[in-house]
């Protein structure tokens, strides 16, 4: 976990500096080199912080696993600025993530009540944040908006039910952070490019995805 978690601080610093130097020196190379880089050093990291200790064992953890190559595929596809088909190539991969987590979390067990309690509440938030994305994205991604934020909500939902079976609070956490981190991927693409986006939404994100990687010890077998 320490050199995953070293490869991360080191590419998000990478990352995060060439967003900002993107803005005075865009297209520059080592601007370029940075934003690349330092995206493959980061997402590597939470690569090797959930395979380094050993392959893990299970169905949570060959969910989990899975979700976070899904992840690291999105992460690779969203470094393009503007192109349309990588960002929505991206979207895709993420949302496969999601649906992974999502079966990791019911491989878990999820008791019924707690679980759709979860729904009802992740519903109201879900249609706030959705309806504020898509009247904001183009006729082409409104469906494919939609979309994802049904899967993100689910996964949200269906963690707070493995937490509440398993009294695991990582769980829940790492999930909320994922889903926070998406909203501000939403508000980057669809409202406009801010730095705040990426210094707020980036490490959430590492840190979602390092805390499930952190869980494979907890619940592997």
């Amino acid at each position: 976990m320490i050199v995953g978690l070293f490869f991360v601080v080191l590419g998000l610093i990478a990352v995060l500096w060439a967003e900002r130097a993107e803005s005075t020196t865009p297209g520059d190379a080592l601007v370029l080199a940075c934003a690349w880089g330092g995206k493959v050093l980061a997402s590597t990291g939470f690569m090797v912080a959930a395979l380094l200790p050993g392959i893990p064992g299970g169905t949570y953890a060959a969910a989990v696993v899975t979700a976070l190559v899904l992840s690291f595929a999105g992460d690779l596809l969203l470094v393009p600025k503007g192109a349309q088909r990588a960002f929505l190539a991206g979207l895709v991969s993420f949302l496969l993530g999601h649906v992974a987590y999502a079966f990791a979390f019911a491989a878990l067990g999820l008791p019924t009540v707690p679980t759709l309690v979860a729904f009802a509440v992740i519903a109201g938030p879900a249609i706030v944040v959705g309806r504020y994305f898509v009247t904001r994205a183009s006729a082409a991604m409104k469906a494919p908006v939609i979309a994802y934020i049904v899967v993100i909500s689910a996964m949200v939902a269906l963690a707070t039910g493995a937490t509440w079976k398993t009294g695991e609070p990582l769980l829940l956490i790492a999930a909320l952070l994922f889903y926070v981190s998406d909203v501000f991927v939403a508000r980057q693409r669809f409202v406009g490019p801010e730095f705040l986006n990426r210094a707020v939404g980036l490490p959430l994100y590492y840190a979602a995805q390092l805390i499930f990687a952190l869980t494979l010890g907890i619940f592997s077998r």
